[in-house]
Formats: structure tokens, C-alpha cells, sequence
């Protein structure tokens, strides 16, 4: 027991040292909405590579090396999700040595403006994002999600007993106590953000109210600490050897990752997976590494297999999708090899990607 203590601290006081040459900045040009991080790791330019663009792809939907702004389509609402995004600060946690997490505080406004908190977290032995069902064991995934759960219940039912001790309730408690009384508190690790710390792990769940509501929300997002020790017996391989410091890595999903390979033996295409959701389903871009535009997919994985949707226009007679690719494959190791059909001449070509 002394001796994993030790190791723990010895790994924990090496952490900074560890990553001092790592350096985070702000990605240019900063202005008052625009304050978003860019690494630098001259020790490991692969890593940085794949963290910045990561992130500029999938918080901006900007593809690194493209010139221009890369906060136009977030700062003019042009992304593809709509809302116009504001990035006002972020910091850099205190983490063990191996992994990276940076806070990110913004705000989106799309119907009505939101404040938002997030964080991104990696694997700096790879530059992959750290899934959270990743660090956990499948057989124990479930257990440390009832976990969180009842945390979160137990965080609402004592607020709830307060607000029910009132002798004389005024018509906001009332509305307070219906909005705990329908909280939903029903999160699982696919759908719930956290973060590391230098000994614990913590978890942020989503608030009780909607955007309506929020006046009455006392409690706010629930943030949800567990000291690593507290998890050691649920800890899949990859999530053990990631926080003690070992150097060996193993497989993992391919949710929120990059991939590198060719269309058809000849045309090179960069693609980002996002994340895979409970239901199997998942979203993804990719982009010619020629010609630099976002393409996006969408479909399904499971066992496996991707079966995706490459979409061409939205027909409004049909008000519907027309599709211009279907994709059928498979991953293999650290690749995934299958084909890509054109959806009006039904032509085949081959695609080969490799992690990166």
C-alpha cells in the first residue's frame, strides 16, 4: 500500500515537469470573443498536430493551415450547427503526466445566449481524445455511471428536503421543487463532460433547468469529484496504465479520432470521427487534403462495421437528404479498410484510412 502511495506521489510531483515543454497560447487573432487555445509540443510535433486540429475541426469547423480567420464561421453563426459561438477564456489543469485538460468557457446564441463550460482532455502519449467510457472497464462502465447518478440524486433530494422544510412555501419554492422533483439524472459516461485533476476525476453533469428555468435553478451543474483511488477496481487497461504513467497504451474506439488514408488509392483524405453514441449512431467529417473542405457523414457503427451516409443537398420538394456517397466498412486494428459508392452511378471505390 506504502509503495503504491509513493508511486502515486512520485508520478504526481514529475507531472508539470513532464510537459514543460508544452506550451498552450492563443490561437490568433484574439479579440474579445475569440480567445480559444492552440498547443505547441516541439517534443512531440505529431501530438500537437493532431490536438490543434482536432480542436479548431471540431470546436471551429476550421481545418489548421487553411489561411483565413479561423473564428469566422463561429463568430458570424455560419458553422454548420448555426449558432453563433464566443470563446472568452480557457485554462490549463493540473493533471498527471500523461494527460492533457484544458477548460474552455464560452458562450452560444442561437434562440437565446447560453453560457457554456467545457473541457477537452488527451492522451499526450498519442494526441488522442481521452473517451470517458474509454478509462473504464465495459463491465463496470454501468456501475460507475450509477454511480454518478447517485450523486446527483442525492445533491437534488437534499435540496429538495430544504425547499420542502419551508413552512409557508412561496410560489417560486413550489416551482422550485417541481423543477427538482423532474430532474434528469439519468447520465451515463457516453453523455457527460469531465475532467482530470492531479488525484481525482471529476464529472460535470448538466443542470436541472432549461434555458426558461434557469432563474430558479439554485443548484446548477453538478460537479462530481472521485479520487482515483475511489475508481482503481473499475478501470479498464487503457484507463489504469493512462493515469499511473505507463507507457503502454493499447486499443481503443475509434470515436473522436483522426484518420489518415486514400480514396480509391489516390486521392488522400483526412477524417474526424465523432463521438459514438449509445444508440450506435455517430457523426464525421473528412476533407481532401488537395482541396481543404469539410464533408460530413453520418450512419451507424456497431461491431465493427460503419455503414455511413455522405449527404450531396437537402431537397425541399422531398424534404429530404439526397445522399452522394454510401460507405461501407470495417475497422481492422488501427485501420479501417472498405469502400466508398457513388450514389448515382453506383460506382465503387476503395478506401483504406490508418489512425493517426
Amino acid at each position: 500500500m506504502k509503495k503504491s502511495v509513493l508511486l502515486f506521489l512520485l508520478i504526481s510531483g514529475v507531472s508539470f515537469s513532464q510537459q514543460k515543454n508544452l506550451k498552450i497560447s492563443n490561437l490568433p487573432p484574439k479579440t474579445e470573443n475569440f480567445v480559444f487555445p492552440v498547443i505547441s509540443y516541439p517534443d512531440r510535433p505529431e501530438v500537437e498536430n493532431k490536438i490543434n486540429t482536432f480542436l479548431q475541426v471540431k470546436e471551429l469547423e476550421y481545418i489548421p493551415g487553411t489561411g483565413g480567420d479561423p473564428s469566422k464561421l463561429v463568430s458570424t453563426g455560419t458553422t454548420s450547427y448555426s449558432n453563433y459561438i464566443y470563446y472568452y477564456d480557457w485554462e490549463k489543469l493540473e493533471t498527471p503526466k500523461d494527460i492533457l485538460s484544458i477548460g474552455i468557457h464560452g458562450e452560444a446564441i442561437g434562440a437565446y445566449p447560453e453560457e457554456f463550460a467545457d473541457w477537452k482532455n488527451f492522451d499526450l502519449r498519442t494526441g488522442n481524445y481521452i473517451n470517458a467510457e474509454a478509462l473504464f472497464q465495459k463491465s463496470t462502465a454501468k456501475t460507475v455511471a450509477d454511480l454518478i447518478q447517485k450523486r446527483i440524486k442525492k445533491r437534488v433530494d437534499d435540496f429538495l428536503v430544504t425547499l420542502k422544510s419551508e413552512k409557508n412555501p412561496s410560489e417560486e419554492i413550489q416551482d422550485q421543487i417541481d423543477l427538482y422533483e423532474g430532474c434528469f439524472m439519468d447520465y451515463t459516461l457516453n453523455g457527460i463532460r469531465y475532467f482530470f485533476g492531479k488525484d481525482k476525476l471529476t464529472f460535470v453533469a448538466g443542470r436541472c433547468s432549461n434555458h426558461a428555468m434557469r432563474a430558479l435553478d439554485d443548484l446548477g451543474s453538478h460537479e462530481l469529484e472521485f479520487t482515483y483511488k475511489e475508481l482503481e477496481k473499475y478501470w479498464s487497461p487503457y484507463g489504469k496504465n493512462l493515469i499511473s504513467g505507463s507507457e503502454t497504451i493499447g486499443q481503443t474506439g475509434p470515436g473522436n479520432k483522426l484518420y489518415k488514408g486514400k480514396i480509391n488509392g489516390k486521392y488522400p483524405i483526412t477524417v474526424l470521427f465523432n463521438e459514438i453514441n449509445e444508440d450506435n449512431s455517430f457523426s464525421a467529417v473528412y476533407w481532401y487534403d488537395k482541396n481543404k473542405k469539410l464533408i460530413h457523414w453520418r450512419g451507424k457503427f456497431a461491431q465493427d462495421h460503419f455503414s455511413i451516409i455522405e449527404d450531396d443537398y437537402h431537397s425541399e420538394e422531398l424534404k429530404a437528404w439526397i445522399p452522394r456517397a454510401l460507405v461501407e466498412a470495417d475497422v481492422k486494428g488501427d485501420k479501417i479498410i472498405g469502400t466508398w459508392q457513388d450514389y448515382r452511378t453506383k460506382k465503387y471505390l476503395t478506401l483504406e484510412l490508418e489512425e493517426l
